[in-house]
This record gives C-alpha cells, structure tokens and sequence, in this order.
C-alpha cells in the first residue's frame, strides 16, 4: 500500500468514526459548522454578517499593503546588494545596473511567492473560524478547523504549484482548505465522542 492509498484510508476511517462520535453526542455537541455556512447573504443582514464582511475585506487590503511594502523592500535591497557586488568585479555601470535590475525582479518575485503561500491559508483559516463561531460553533471548534484549514491549504497549494503552476496553486490550495478543514471537524468530533464516552464510563 502506497502513502496516498493509505491517507486516503485513514480519511474515510476518519469520515465514519466522525459520523458515528456525531450521533453518540448529540446535534447540540457535535461541530455545528459541518453543516451550516456563512453565505453572501449573511453579509448583508445588517448585523454581525455585514460587520464581518467589511472587515474581512478591510484585512485583506491591510494585507496586500504589507505585501506591497515587503517586496518591494526586498527589491531594493537586493538590487543594491547586486549592483555593489558587480561594480566590485569590475564591471561597467550600465552593465552592472542592468544585471542588478534583474537581480532585484528575481528577488521581488521569489518574495511574492513566498507570501502568497502564506497569506493565503492565513485568511482561509481566520475566516473559517469566524464562519463556526457565527454558526454557533465553540471556540474550541473553530481553532480545531481554522488549524486544518491553515495547514489543508499551505501543503495544497504547494503540491499544486508544484504540478501545475499558478492555476495549480490557487486549485491546490482552494481544495487543500477544504480538506483539512473538514479533517478538523472530523477530529474535533472523535475528540468529543471520546471525552463522552469516558464520562459516561466514569
């Protein structure tokens, strides 16, 4: 049995243990966000929805400020470092600033992947934990899933990228966040049905 054939066993393993700790606890206890969602809708219920809404897109605009500032910090730093180092060999200023320009697009986009990788499943996994505290979901819920989510959607975007560039990137990591936060949920109800059934033996 290959790796993939044996994660794809513990995830269906998972799946049934899952739904069987979800009907041994109960609807109320089980992870309310398996079933429920924060659609487009709720944004505009003038409440906690809209709220949400205007400030997840608030964060994202933050973030993409840093991003810009970021790379283009490490641009600059790393055409400067460049262009020093190929005037010390001795080479022309022309032909310096040129190497160094591309020196600096190289930098520029090496840091853009880097924090592509990582803003990305930052926002999935914040904004799943939103979505299972707005369902009704506990704490402890949504820290379970936002985890699987974060870490679902950095290891699929990798693979996707790796396989097929960009478009597989956004894909790996659209399908990974999937998958680990329901690996999160399924997790946060076998930890429930067994601290239930210890209770009980207890």
């Amino acid at each position: 049995m290959n790796k993939e054939h044996f994660l794809l066993l513990v995830v269906i393993v998972l799946s049934f243990t899952a739904e069987k700790c979800r009907h041994f606890v109960g609807e109320e206890s089980s992870s309310r966000s398996w079933t429920e969602r924060f659609t487009f809708l709720n944004c505009f219920d003038m409440k906690y929805g809209s709220i949400a809404c205007i400030v997840k897109e608030l964060i994202k605009l933050y973030l993409y400020y840093i991003r810009a500032v970021h790379i283009h910090k490490v641009r600059d730093e790393a055409t400067k470092k460049s262009l020093e180092e190929h005037l010390a060999r001795g080479k022309s200023s022309e032909n310096a600033i040129k190497a160094a320009r591309e020196t600096g697009k190289a930098a520029s986009r090496r840091a853009s992947l880097q924090w592509k990788h990582v803003m990305g499943p930052l926002l999935s996994a914040g904004w799943d934990l939103f979505e299972t505290i707005y369902v009704g979901g506990s704490l402890d819920e949504g820290l379970v899933r936002c985890c699987g989510t974060f870490f679902g959607a950095f290891v699929g975007g990798l693979i996707g990228e790796g396989k097929l560039g960009w478009l597989g990137f956004l894909l790996g990591s659209q399908f990974g966040s999937w998958i680990g936060s329901r690996v999160g949920l399924m997790l946060f109800d076998v930890s429930n049905g067994v601290q239930r059934f210890f209770h009980m033996v207890k």
